[in-house]
């Protein structure tokens, strides 16, 4: 699915695609986690959808976050951002 299809998915009256909704959430938010993805946009599987974006030429930076939980236990997850821009 390249770019130009993506963007034609979000803007006709059809229901954008979950990597549509993806790319439109990057370019507002400017990067997207695995909790805001379920949370925001209803997708569970964040990084298969980035690597289809990325096989369609869309460049997505992952970033390896480390933190801490609400009890204090470290934890890490992938932040998505675009290169670029």
């Amino acid at each position: 699915m390249s770019e130009a299809f993506i963007e034609m998915d979000l803007s006709e009256n059809s229901k954008p695609t979950q990597c549509g909704r993806i790319l439109k959430y990057l370019r507002d938010f400017h990067s997207i986690t695995p909790l805001q993805a379920m949370r925001d946009l209803g997708v569970m599987r964040l990084a298969a959808r980035c690597h289809e974006l990325r096989n369609d030429g869309i460049p997505i930076t992952s970033t390896t976050v480390k933190d801490k939980n609400r009890y204090g236990d470290s934890i890490h997850y992938t932040q998505y951002s675009l290169t670029g821009g």
